[in-house]
């Protein structure tokens, strides 16, 4: 499978699945405009996606700002004139009771799984119409959103990605005879840096698998979406048998 000159725009770049899908985009022979809050730690995904920085470009800033999710879109079209797919990977996470959440967090949470996916995603439609043909990819969850775990109360993440999982089928059918195709991956709980490796043992036990996912199972789904013309309006679980029910 080759991604020849398609261009993605991924947000979350600079780390976890959104790095590791932006690598694995450039090697099958495609473009990638990573975004993420920190300067320095885009700068150095960068590298590690294209050392020759042809086929990468970075936009710092916090995505949930719409002056930041235009100027991840200009850049995409400067450097590469156009847009094929943008995966909004992108989110943030808080465990906790639900009368502890703080009115800080809760902004903090909307801000970033919901107003980060609606303004970028505005904007890339916006130019996925123009050439009449793009793919949408969101990366929600799915233990927590869709089949609640009592050991991990996270009301916010049901809340955020469940609406993300929501509005994934809602945009499919609208723009599904515009030639613009919406999916998403709802991971379980993934390997990345945000997970400290003294956690694995618990979170493992959290899948009927026993086991948390890779990065690299995510980016798979990721491709496989990518490559299946006729899957549009699909929620694809990558999540160790978790959203199948209770164990």
């Amino acid at each position: 499978m080759t991604f020849q000159h398609k261009v993605a725009v991924i947000t979350g770049g600079s780390s976890g699945i959104g790095k590791a899908a932006a690598i694995d985009w450039v090697k099958r022979g495609g473009n990638v405009v990573i975004n993420g809050r920190r300067e320095e730690a885009l700068e150095e995904a960068a590298k590690d996606i294209d050392p020759s920085g042809e086929h990468v470009a970075y936009v710092a800033g916090d995505i949930s700002n719409p002056k930041i999710a235009e100027s991840l879109i200009q850049e995409a079209l400067a450097r590469f004139g156009h847009i094929d797919t943008l995966v909004n990977n992108a989110g943030v996470f808080i465990s906790k009771p639900f009368t502890d959440y703080t009115i800080e967090e809760f902004e903090s949470v909307l801000s970033i799984n919901v107003a980060g996916f609606f303004h970028i995603t505005q904007l890339a439609i916006t130019e996925m119409l123009k050439s009449g043909s793009g793919h949408v990819v969101n990366i929600t969850a799915s233990g927590v959103a869709e089949q609640p775990i009592k050991a991990v109360p996270a009301v916010l993440a049901a809340l955020t990605k469940g609406g993300l999982a929501a509005a994934t089928k809602s945009l499919a059918i609208e723009y599904a005879d515009k030639g613009i195709r919406v999916n998403a991956v709802a991971p379980g709980i993934i390997k990345t840096p945000m997970h400290g490796v003294e956690t694995h043992d618990f979170l493992g036990k959290l899948h009927p698998v026993g086991r948390m996912g890779e990065v690299q199972d995510v980016v798979n789904a990721i491709n496989y979406l990518e490559s299946a013309p006729f899957v549009t309006g699909d929620i694809l679980h990558v999540d160790g048998g978790q959203s199948a029910g209770q164990w």
